[in-house]
């Protein structure tokens, strides 16, 4: 996988402390050897997108001229996706080469396999990512090479020229923490291989919008933005907020925002656009305190007039502030906020329409058709046909954005998230189908932001949190919902200085380890009820810096934005000790790190010295082996430092070490997991992807495999499987840790290696791709081996699986043809479905209900063999009932045994048939040859009557007029498939066969053995007779072969 983003550099630990005596203790105590084991050790793990499919945040969309089928839209954190249908299915076209955020998405209208994609959303609220700079296809989204500005970070508009696609321009918003010159308008000329910045406004200042005339490609529009953002904080507008013309491609520009009737004072941000049936008709959406809105020019932006001021069209204009002319109506023109908003009357007056999905950022219209467009909302992308009385559907985009993730102890266990710009779920991991579908999801308690905690006794009650200290209690049961907010004091609109107890926007809850009534919540304090919300007590003093400064109402200088995510000095992080009960690790937003062993009775301030001062505590992870050891994960992003911070302690908090070595500088990460069955084994999330340690945390490790490139906002391990929330591409996991639990230098050096299975479920399921819902785990024993060297010619390569006592069950070869095993010089995964051998189905065999498969392995203990040539290794595995079933093991060793039996009977019957058809063949062939010599015509009769017993035996055994799927409706089935039909319905679960399915069963047997007798007589006697009489003309046997 091309991984164009991932540029390793190591980072030396330095090991800073307070007291000079515990840094010379720690130096000499973390010298820790450095152990990694190369990626084609384990590359047969591989991480399974499991969904759900329903659409995250986009703000990019395109469609292309002349092609009603064809669109791409841009996900915050997802990529880039294609539709060539429409939007029924999407595929991503940006994996292999580039991910994460995107901000713009052009395509050349003279060349429309030239595509350009500018990193980066443009859509800047508190979980913004920022993008890779501007990447380039020439074949349609096929693949793509990296195209420059490398740090434009969010590139919310890119304009190709319409003759020329080398000609292009891109709108660089910048680094939104931190001044930089970086920002404004560049325009490249040699199809991105170099960039000229024509237009900048400040340091503070980025490019926001940018339009070319679609008459006249020497005229173009831009406005710039003062945009800052802080963990406390989000500023819009000021100085360097304009709007600006250039009439000569760019080489000038004049601002025109200054002209008559536009608004004066303080500007905020600003869309624009031209319409394409009259040039000099322009629109600008405003965010202005007094005069925003909506502003018209019918000169080209000489003069303005203020035409609408409806705070429908400019709420939160930060956030929307997008305006598109249609393409057909110089009076019709479209505003993009909560709802999106259409006017027919040049803009003096709009109706609100909704897409699928609420909060819209883009809109592309057809310039052939403007009943063809395509919307980019919160929901990520729809299509429309009709103007926008209809729209194509988000749930098959799995592009959803999660913070935090947990599960449950059901079977399968679920996994539980909360979706940005939607509501929380909770989603089985595995299902019973051919994949896992909305059916297998549902919304829990919390809402969009939330933390979801899951009653340890119950796991039908589920905690979930969202912003405002919103808390609610809901079962799954009884379908009630309560709310148990800790304050229940609504403060939206105000500040964290309104708030008696500061709820960050995604502040923690969590059960204890330890007590299963205790609940924990954290405001800037800490909270536990152990009556289920019903009252709660506090158990700490405010744990954060508290500092006046950053407790202030959000935005500004126009327009104030409090929802809680830049509420400040907040608790953001907290875990308890698996191993100590009372041990409680709490970090802040504001870069402190607090510690009690006693249950909250006291508290001690166990801040990393050497960690900068505002590090956002993201995630805490005490060791699974020692209470003493924690792990903490920090970022500084949103100062526009993206440097990673982890670190570790070895005596509970007196002293620490950071311990990123190996992970890319500009890696920042929010999680750090430990796993609990292999000591110094570690997992870490990253803004652009996975890493791993194996030396507990000395060094870091690569561990995309085939992840994409997106955000990594949270981790958590069951069951040895990891599973993985994104930003952006939904959830990922990884099935089977234990091949990693398994590395050692044998592995690395042995010429094969066969990993010890992880225990299986004999249960429903299967897995089969699709681009519309989620990847189930394959059904059945998962088999992880590596092959050094391997060649065809020479080398034969078996897996054997068998019986505990030994008893061959199947053998797969890289001889064989029918039990054919494919794999590959590295790293291999085979997935056995634990059935026996079945009866053969013959060539053109159409069958009614029934079922040929092999019984289904019964739960016990097995084994499987790893043969190269004269090399053998073995391994034991488990075969584990569903704790589902309703059934014990007797009784499906019973339904083994039925099936076994019925298929032997099919078996024999459908050889037979296949017998029937070769003999036939030759009599037939017997009858062309040999029908008009003298000496045969007395045997002619005898072949003609051989025939047709043979044929009545096949015509009752099988329906051989049935020659397509539904002719069984026509054509009534025969014994075989009957008695198939029988298996089919045993085989539907766990159970036995029923009384009634045995006695039919049996019944039929007794009639296919009674055709069995007939055939095996025929065989025997008739045909061995004809055969002698055939052999007295001197002619050819008439055998079965």
């Amino acid at each position: 996988m091309k991984n164009s983003s991932f540029l390793f550099v190591s980072i030396f630990i330095s090991f800073l402390t307070i007291q000079p005596f515990f840094a010379q203790r720690k130096k000499r105590a973390n010298q820790s050897k450095i152990l990694s084991y190369p990626e084609n050790t384990y590359e047969s793990l591989s991480y399974r997108s499991i969904g759900p499919f329903r659409g995250g945040r986009s703000a990019a969309v395109t469609g292309v001229p002349g092609k009603p089928d064809l669109y791409y839209f841009g996900a915050t954190g997802g990529g880039v996706w294609k539709t060539e249908d429409g939007g029924q299915t999407y595929e991503n076209i940006s994996d292999g080469f580039f991910g994460g955020s995107i901000g713009a998405v052009a395509v050349s209208k003279s060349d429309p396999n030239v595509i350009y994609v500018g990193g980066g959303e443009v859509t800047v609220r508190g979980n913004v990512s920022s993008g890779y700079g501007i990447w380039k296809s020439v074949d349609a989204g096929k693949t793509w090479t990296f195209s420059g500005l490398p740090k434009s970070r969010h590139v919310p508009r890119i304009v190709i020229h319409p003759t020329n696609p080398d000609i292009v321009y891109a709108a660089v918003l910048g680094n939104i923490y931190k001044p930089t010159d970086e920002r404004g308008v560049y325009k490249s000329i040699d199809g991105g291989r170099s960039w000229k910045k024509v237009l900048f406004s400040n340091a503070d200042s980025g490019a926001f919008e940018l339009v070319m005339d679609p008459s006249n490609p020497r005229n173009l529009y831009a406005s710039t933005w003062r945009l800052n953002r802080t963990p406390y904080s989000l500023n819009s507008g000021g100085e360097g907020s304009a709007l600006w013309k250039s009439t000569d491609e760019g080489k000038t520009w004049n601002e025109i925002s200054l002209n008559k009737g536009f608004a004066k004072g303080t500007l905020g941000v600003i869309g624009v656009t031209v319409s394409p049936i009259n040039s000099q008709r322009v629109w600008a959406i405003v965010e202005n305190k007094e005069e925003g809105g909506v502003y018209r020019s019918d000169d080209g932006g000489t003069t303005w007039s203020h035409i609408n001021d409806s705070r429908a069209l400019r709420q939160r204009a930060w956030y929307y502030s997008k305006i598109y002319a249609d393409t057909q109506d110089a009076d019709i023109v479209y505003v993009m906020n909560v709802s999106y908003h259409k006017s027919k009357d040049g803009g003096k007056t709009f109706q609100s329409n909704n897409a699928p999905h609420g909060d819209h950022h883009d809109l592309w219209i057809a310039p052939e058709d403007n009943q063809r467009m395509i919307i980019a909302d919160d929901g990520g992308a729809q299509i429309s046909y009709n103007g926008g009385a209809t729209w194509s559907t988000y749930y098959n985009q799995p592009t959803a954005q999660f913070y935090r993730v947990t599960t449950d102890n059901a079977f399968p266990y679920r996994i539980y998230v909360a979706q940005q710009d939607n509501s929380t779920i909770r989603i089985a991991h595995r299902s019973s189908g051919s994949g896992i579908s909305s059916a297998d999801w549902e919304v829990t308690a919390g809402g969009e932001s939330a933390h979801i905690a899951v009653d340890p006794l119950n796991n039908d009650i589920v905690y979930g949190g969202s912003y405002g200290g919103y808390l609610t209690r809901v079962n799954h049961q009884t379908k009630t919902r309560r709310g148990i907010n800790v304050w229940p004091d609504n403060p939206m609109g105000y500040g964290a200085e309104g708030m008696k107890y500061r709820f960050q926007w995604n502040f923690p809850i969590l059960f204890s380890k330890h007590n299963p009534k205790k609940l924990y919540t954290f405001s800037n304090q800490v909270h536990v009820s152990e009556n289920e919300g019903q009252s709660w007590e506090i158990i700490s003093p405010d744990l954060t810096r508290n500092d006046p400064e950053r407790l202030k109402s959000s935005g500004g200088p126009i327009t104030q934005d409090n929802t809680g995510v830049e509420y400040y000095c907040t608790l953001f992080a907290a875990n308890e000790s698996p191993l100590e009960e009372g041990l409680l690790w709490v970090g802040s937003d504001d870069g402190l790190l607090h510690l009690t062993r006693d249950g909250g009775k006291n508290w001690t301030n166990v801040t990393p010295a050497q960690m900068p001062k505002w590090l956002m505590i993201n995630s805490i992870d005490p060791s699974p082996f020692d209470p003493a050891v924690c792990y903490v994960a920090g970022t500084l992003y949103k100062t526009g430092d993206f440097t990673p911070y982890l670190y570790k302690t070895s005596d509970y908090g007196q002293s620490w070490v950071k311990i990123t070595k190996g992970i890319n500088k500009e890696h920042f990460t929010r999680v750090l997991r430990a796993d609990p069955s292999r000591k110094g084994l570690l997992y870490a999330g990253t803004e652009t992807g996975m890493y791993v340690s194996f030396d507990d945390g000395a060094s870091w490790d690569p561990f995309q495999l085939n992840l994409p490139i997106v955000p990594i906002t949270d981790l958590t391990l069951k069951d040895n499987s990891l599973i993985v929330a994104t930003q952006g591409r939904s959830l990922w996991m990884i099935d089977d840790l234990t091949v990693l639990h398994q590395l050692n230098q044998q592995v690395v050096d042995q010429e094969v290696t066969l990993f010890k299975p992880k225990d299986s479920y004999r249960t429903q399921g299967r897995s089969r791709s699709s681009l519309t819902q989620g990847t189930n785990l394959p059904n059945g024993v998962i088999v992880h081996f590596n092959v050094k060297d391997f060649d065809a010619a020479k080398d034969t390569i078996q897996l054997h699986f068998k019986e505990k006592g030994g008893e061959l069950i199947k053998t797969f070869s890289t001889a064989s043809e029918k039990d054919k095993l494919d794999i590959k010089v590295g790293g291999n995964q085979f997935v056995w479905n634990t059935r026996y051998k079945g009866a053969e189905r013959l060539e053109g065999m159409i069958l009614w209900g029934a079922s040929l498969s092999g019984a289904k392995a019964v739960p016990g203990d097995y084994t499987v063999s790893l043969q190269k040539n004269e090399t053998v290794i073995e391994q034991s595995f488990s075969i584990l009932p569903d704790p589902r079933a309703e059934t014990s093991i007797a009784d499906m060793q019973k339904q083994f045994d039925f099936v076994n039996s019925v298929n032997q009977t099919l078996d024999e019957a459908h050889q037979a048939i296949k017998n029937i058809r070769s003999i036939n063949k030759k009599l037939s062939a017997f009858e062309t040859n040999y029908g008009n010599l003298n000496e045969a015509k007395a045997i002619l009769k005898t072949a003609t009557d051989l025939k047709n017993e043979f044929s009545e035996i096949e015509k009752a055994l099988y329906q051989t007029q049935n020659k397509s799927n539904q002719d069984p409706l026509n054509f009534p089935i025969r014994l075989t498939n009957k008695l198939g039909h029988i298996n089919n319905l045993v085989m539907s679960s766990d159970f036995p066969p029923t009384d009634q399915d045995s006695v039919v069963s049996k019944l039929l047997t007794n009639q296919i053995k009674e055709q069995m007798k007939r055939y095996n007589k025929l065989v025997k006697e008739d045909l061995e007779s004809f055969n002698k009489t055939f052999a007295a003309l001197k002619l050819d046997y008439l055998t079965l072969k």
